[in-house]
């Protein structure tokens, strides 16, 4: 469908938490409203394609739930009892209940809490230069890749892989543990187009019968937490029966001798066992892979929110080494290119002003933290005064029951700068209504891809919105925190990052929209060698050198860590106590929180449900449609069960992070999961919890 004749449009970059950051067309019909938003068909990875979240994004733009006013509570905490005040009022406010928290503990019983509900550098970073200026306590950002990260740059050295387009020109795509018709839709574009005109088979490993396995041609459903087990296992196979590349690995890859003998007795019936798989089913996947040279393994974030889930992704990326895909055109192993775009970021972060000895505390175990729980806290000062932005942790965190107590503190000062009234806003002292992306000037980059883009301003923003940047800088100025970056506006800091990043500046991004900087082949390749100092790929990986913040504790019990990959049998697994096993994956209509308050989302999820097989239902003497409890160590939720045998009896998924006021007792999912530390660096073990099943009381 083409765009609209007489109608503008405008060029900008979709900011949320996927790693397609889409290049997008959008529609301004006037000067504060906006029409369809499409994929920029000349962004050669958007290639016109974005999911249907985004497509309808004027219903989030325009919701007539929107904050526009600034409130400052009257009643209880939660309440929902609030006065509208002005902006500087409420600014002043802020600024006042942080000076007198410093002057009573220290700048660091001020903890600023964000994350990646924006991707933008200047909207999502520049809270880091605030927090330098004044010496507040780090966040350390274990949501996401904490995991999946180490796992795949502890073998590589390097945190970036084969050009994902090459999907495209590949002869088979694996999609390991990430369901992209969910959450990263342009996967598929270059995945379905490979099999249409390559005859490209597409082969995807989950836990369940996803969206995208139903689009492919060979799914195999495996145990929760046990995919190094099946990648050992295909290893072990290339090996025996001469599918593996031994001239690429005598020259690419520290000890294969060693390695091999490692996985003599890691075979596909001692993997068949651990996952749920047939025998056949791990010899086929071998055999499938060492016989099609131009296959291109895209692993995701998924199957690394487990306590083993570095490990985990180191294992499925030896995959490529083992059989020497990484020369090929269309072959390799992916996972991010983070580590390609080198930003200077320091006028964005304010880096001339980091103190090292500056305390971090973990985002994930925000509920211990803020109950003064000693593994946190040790001994500095209680969290006494937050802000918050771009992130929900009273709907988002692990340990629900525990963040829920610390916000209700009544010696905590909260402010949330927010879109909507969330459960965190909900909880707050004074809640800011904040701008959307396209209300204001922004730059981008691509993890999934390699391109960096800009996000202009389009629309103007309703009532009082202000963007985080403005935020941050109102409040510095009170607060006397000084640095050059809070006297510039986004578009002088995105022109001094990028100049200062040895790449053009924003004129020249600004005339292309998108700027590629995939590095060449042969880097992409790693024909040249690997990261690591003498070129080869780790099978005996350096687990000690990911753990690069011993200030914020223990981060798991690394020295436990498996030498070479193997199963590491650390999960939270089923017991008498506990017979099932629960995976908390992402829906297709939600992104994280965001987006569960537009209609069509809500429309095309339903209710929250939990999938459970069958079987399991029969035995347990439930029925399809039933509200039943989920207990684990943590809490206890109630949801209905939903009939489906797209899994491994014994398993249970919940879709999607829904507001907490969309169960039956107001307690959502993640009252389920926990927030211990997993090896090397920490992380959300989201999809690791042992759970019963039990017919409401």
């Amino acid at each position: 469908m083409n765009i609209r004749p007489n109608i503008a449009t405008g060029h900008s970059v979709c900011p949320h938490d996927c790693p397609s950051t889409c290049a997008l067309d959008v529609e301004v019909l006037d000067a504060h409203t906006i029409g369809r938003v499409r994929g920029a068909k000349d962004q050669t990875y958007t290639a016109g394609v974005i999911c249907e979240k985004v497509a309808r994004y004027a219903e989030r733009v325009h919701h007539p739930d929107r904050l526009t006013k600034a409130l400052k509570r009257k009643g209880a905490k939660g309440s929902g009892d609030w006065q509208e005040i002005s902006y500087e009022d409420a600014l002043d406010e802020v600024a006042e209940q942080f000076l007198k928290a410093e002057a009573a503990y220290g700048a660091e019983t001020i903890w600023p809490y964000f994350y990646a509900g924006t991707m933008g550098l200047v909207m999502r970073d520049g809270i880091h230069r605030l927090i330098h200026a004044k010496k507040y306590t780090r966040l350390y950002d274990s949501f996401c890749v904490t995991l999946a990260w180490p796992g795949y740059s502890v073998g590589t050295g390097r945190l970036y892989g084969p050009d994902p387009r090459e999907m495209a020109v590949s002869d088979q795509v694996i999609i390991w543990g990430t369901n992209p018709v969910s959450t990263q839709v342009n996967v598929m574009t270059h995945a379905v187009k490979a099999r249409k005109e390559r005859g490209a088979k597409i082969i995807v490993v989950d836990v369940y019968e996803t969206a995208t396995m139903k689009q492919a041609d060979i799914g195999l459903i495996i145990r929760p937490g046990t995919d190094a087990a099946l990648a050992c296992a295909v290893m072990h196979v290339l090996f025996r029966d001469d599918l593996a590349d031994r001239g690429f690995m005598a020259t690419h890859a520290d000890c294969p001798e060693e390695f091999e003998a490692h996985l003599k007795d890691r075979t596909p019936e001692w993997a068949a066992a651990l996952t749920g798989l047939e025998v056949s089913d791990v010899v086929e996947l071998a055999h499938a892979i060492g016989k099609t040279p131009r296959t291109y393994l895209r692993m995701g974030y998924g199957f690394t929110r487990q306590r083993n889930g570095a490990v985990s992704m180191h294992a499925v990326t030896s995959i490529a080494t083992v059989a020497g895909l990484w020369p090929n055109e269309g072959g390799g192993a992916f996972h991010t290119n983070g580590g390609i775009y080198r930003w200077n970021k320091s006028m964005i972060e304010g880096h001339d002003l980091k103190d090292p000895n500056v305390r971090y505390l973990d985002q994930s175990r925000i509920g211990p933290a803020l109950m003064g729980d000693p593994q946190d806290i040790g001994e500095g000062p209680p969290v006494k005064a937050m802000i918050f932005q771009n992130t929900n942790p009273v709907s988002v965190a692990p340990e629900q029951d525990k963040v829920k107590q610390g916000f209700a503190r009544e010696d905590l000062f909260t402010c949330v700068h927010e879109q909507f009234m969330t459960e965190t806003a909900e909880m707050a002292d004074i809640v800011l209504p904040a701008t959307m992306f396209l209300e204001h000037d922004d730059l981008y980059q691509g993890g999934g891809h390699q391109y960096y883009g800009f996000g202009r301003k389009l629309i103007e923003a309703p009532g009082d919105c202000r963007s985080n940047h403005d935020v941050i800088c109102g409040l510095a100025k009170r607060l006397g925190a000084e640095h050059p970056g809070f006297d510039m506006t986004p578009r002088e800091l995105i022109d001094w990052t990028l100049v200062n990043s040895n790449k053009p500046g924003i004129e020249d991004l600004d005339k292309n929209n998108w700027i590629d900087c995939q590095p060449d082949f042969g880097t992409s390749h790693f024909i040249d060698g690997f990261g690591h100092k003498d070129g080869k790929y780790r099978f005996k990986p350096d687990w000690h050198s990911i753990r690069h913040r011993p200030d914020i504790g223990p981060l798991g019990p690394i020295d436990d860590m498996p030498a070479m990959p193997d199963h590491w049998d650390v999960i939270e697994n089923a017991d008498e106590q506990y017979p099932f096993r629960l995976a908390t994956s992402p829906a297709r209509g939600f992104l994280n929180s965001s987006f569960n308050e537009t209609p069509t989302s809500v429309k095309r999820e339903g209710r929250p449900e939990l999938l459970i097989h069958p079987g399991d239902l029969a035995e347990l003497g439930l029925s399809d449609g039933q509200e039943v409890c989920i207990g684990s160590p943590r809490g206890q939720v109630r949801v209905h069960a939903k009939a489906f045998d797209g899994l491994k009896r014994g398993v249970v998924i919940s879709e999607g992070i829904w507001p907490n006021h969309a169960f039956a007792d107001g307690k959502g999912i993640n009252t389920l999961t926990g927030c211990d530390v997993p090896a090397p660096a920490g992380g959300g073990p989201f999809h690791d919890n042992k759970v019963w099943v039990k017919p409401v009381d």
